[in-house]
């Protein structure tokens, strides 16, 4: 069965007529670059009268370096979300790494993201669905698209009523990320909501003290996706992405995202509606 229309956030509803998107840069790097990225966001979602989440990470746990930029903190963090929640009126979503990390997270953000290297944890996913918040669970590289059910399971065993899964390629061999376009209609068909993240798809993981990306690919990737049937799209856009402080090789400039989002919502007006 196709998954039911469900209100991830205020004003954001996935499964309906209306493609959502879920756009920010990878990390809260500072107040300003925030501010600025919320802004530019917010203003790229009236322009093509988007239903829009605004995302960014507080914490990036699972950098290939140690010595690579995480972010700002937990209080810190949250606090410049809050604040880009206030100024543009959009909706959030941030990851969560750890359970202790939800209570704090579930009073700022509309919508706790449970990273692809933690989506089998089950305290944290548990943790997460038990909030009250829509969840969505990034698939592991690692994971089947029929494995994926049992995470969601444990969101909604949980009490979790709104959670969602977030394609975002397959490891394939060293160093490559592939997306297997069938992945969308196996999960859908277990009745889960499917986003796909253009950006972390275009990841060439490894291989070096930060990962690499193949950004020329974002179009026909996110274009595909959506063509085959994707019920939102998630992708990172920074001001200046060359500039990044994380994922600098993937990120879309908001020039090139705003162009990547008209084409995606001409491509959704043209699928066949389901009776």
């Amino acid at each position: 069965m196709r998954p039911s229309p469900t209100q991830l956030a205020p004003g954001v509803e996935i499964c309906s007529d209306r493609l959502p998107f879920i756009c920010g840069p990878c990390a809260v790097e500072s107040e300003a670059g925030t501010l600025e990225a919320a802004g530019i966001v917010a203003a790229i979602a009236q322009r093509l009268d988007l239903p829009l989440i605004f995302k960014a990470s507080f914490d990036k746990a699972n950098r290939s370096s140690g010595s690579s930029f995480r972010g700002l903190g937990l209080e810190e963090g949250l606090r410049i979300l809050a604040l880009a929640g206030e100024t543009t009126g959009l909706p959030l979503l941030t990851d969560i790494h750890e359970p202790h990390q939800v209570g704090p997270a579930a009073e700022v953000c509309d919508v706790l993201q449970i990273p692809a290297f933690l989506c089998r944890q089950t305290d944290l996913i548990v943790a997460a669905a038990a909030s009250g918040r829509a969840v969505n669970i990034k698939k592991g590289q690692f994971m089947a698209p029929d494995d994926m059910r049992r995470a969601v399971d444990k969101a909604r065993n949980a009490g979790g009523e709104r959670v969602t899964v977030t394609e975002r390629g397959f490891s394939f061999g060293y160093h490559n990320l592939v997306v297997d376009m069938r992945s969308f209609a196996m999960m859908q068909a277990e009745g889960i909501p499917v986003i796909f993240d253009v950006t972390h798809s275009l990841q060439l993981p490894g291989g070096g003290v930060e990962t690499g990306g193949a950004r020329q690919f974002a179009e026909p990737l996110a274009r595909a996706a959506v063509a085959a049937g994707a019920d939102g799209i998630f992708m990172e856009i920074h001001p200046r992405p060359e500039e990044a402080l994380s994922d600098s090789t993937t990120q879309l400039s908001p020039q090139r995202g705003e162009a990547l989002a008209a084409s995606l919502l001409a491509v959704h007006a043209a699928l066949p509606r389901e009776s």
